[in-house]
């Protein structure tokens, strides 16, 4: 038996930007701004609750400058959790999964179907109150989910989950 190891012409690989990626549900944006308001209110108040804890003159006298850096970082991170969430995408295609994510760091994960070893589809509270739903996508050797694409409407969840398991289990 000899042994083969050609070369692969770079330029005949498949072009990932040709996919065409869809936009997660405008709806999950609700459930990010919740999420974001909860935990800024969270911060507001241990700030706030501050002042009443620190009597030392220097915070006093400095709180109100303190509070609203905070409300400024708070909105510079809510616009751009808002911009970010505009680069949330997905496709389907037949031999892979493309996740693509992230504003100032911009990922783009592709899973290829041979080695997904299962598909979950799951939903939180306030997902399953909004019609949503997150697919998680395992692979062979990691502990947790390789590709978790969140904010998919759920009966989406559930068709895309399907494919994905026929084609693993080989019905496809």
């Amino acid at each position: 038996m000899n042994f083969a190891n050609p070369q692969i012409q770079t330029e005949d690989l498949p072009n990932i930007k040709e996919a065409v990626l869809k936009p997660i549900s405008k709806t999950y944006l609700k459930i990010i701004t919740l999420n974001k308001l909860a935990f800024y209110s969270l911060i507001l108040s241990a700030v706030f609750g501050l002042k009443f804890f620190i009597k030392k003159d220097d915070f006093q006298n400095n709180f109100w400058f303190v509070f609203i850096g905070v409300i400024l970082i708070c909105i510079i991170n809510f616009i751009i959790s808002i911009l970010a969430f505009q680069k949330r995408k997905y496709a389907i295609r037949a031999h892979d999964v493309i996740y693509a994510k992230g504003l100032i760091v911009h990922s783009m994960i592709t899973v290829p179907i041979s080695r997904i070893q299962h598909v979950e589809e799951s939903r939180s509270w306030l997902a399953r109150s909004f019609g949503l739903a997150t697919l998680k996508i395992f692979t062979a050797g990691e502990s947790g989910s390789d590709l978790s694409i969140n904010g998919l409407p759920h009966l989406e969840a559930i068709q895309i989950k399907d494919i994905i398991s026929a084609k693993v289990n080989g019905k496809d």
